[in-house]
């Protein structure tokens, strides 16, 4: 493919995307049907870090970030940098002068299938990132790639204006399409988790309310008194 720079696309609702951010990968990850999740080595570089927007995609040579910089023209607030490899790297392509300009132009959040490096500026800038290594391994900015066309980021495909939520628990990928349903599908699955918590809370057993003894009969578990060889 040639490479290419598209400067506009195509968001979610504002509101479904805030939403979505504050149900949380776990949640939303269940909600649309337990898929859409990036590889668990992405980690993010500190424990709090929380973040959802819609995605910019960015496509570079390992190694390589000028990419990321070319990226900065095309970005509007709200939106999350995911940024990949046409092959393996964990080289240290994005830091903390990024960070600084990510933050400037209202971007809230970094998704990289590389290294990133300068941690503890970016952390103490508050710019939450999520990557796949922390390599102090510098960069360069010499080969040509792609902005905002359609990628695989740690596993999981993404098409430039999917929504990006991102913490602790890892990355999720709802596509822009779905995003108003999978919002409401996480908003239900919240309260039914409130309603399950308190009956935990209150003693009583998940093999019964999840109606799981018939399953441990079904599968021939047998209960009996004392273990004998």
């Amino acid at each position: 493919m040639k490479p290419t720079i598209v400067r506009k696309i195509q968001r979610a609702n504002p509101d479904s995307i805030r939403m979505l951010g504050e149900y949380g990968v776990a949640t939303v990850h269940e909600a649309q049907g337990r898929i859409g999740l990036m590889r668990p080595y992405m980690r993010p570089i500190y424990p709090a870090a929380r973040a959802a927007g819609s995605a910019v995609t960015v496509s570079c040579h390992p190694g390589d970030n000028l990419m990321i910089h070319a990226a900065m023209e095309v970005v509007q607030a709200g939106d999350i940098l995911v940024v990949t490899t046409t092959s393996e790297s964990t080289d240290g392509m994005f830091g903390d002068l990024l960070a600084a300009s990510c933050m400037t132009h209202k971007v809230v959040g970094l998704i990289i299938d590389a290294g990133v490096r300068d941690v503890t500026d970016i952390t103490e800038m508050g710019f939450p990132v999520w990557a796949k290594a922390i390599h102090a391994q510098g960069t360069v900015k010499n080969t040509a790639g792609s902005v905002n066309i359609p990628v695989v980021c740690a596993g999981a495909p993404i098409q430039p204006g999917d929504v990006i939520v991102a913490d602790a628990d890892g990355v999720v990928v709802i596509r822009r399409d779905d995003a108003d349903a999978v919002a409401a599908a996480s908003k239900e699955r919240i309260a039914k988790e409130a309603k399950s918590r308190e009956r935990l809370r209150k003693g009583e057993l998940g093999l019964d309310f999840y109606g799981l003894r018939a399953k441990l009969t079904e599968l021939g578990v047998s209960y009996v008194d004392e273990f004998k060889d």
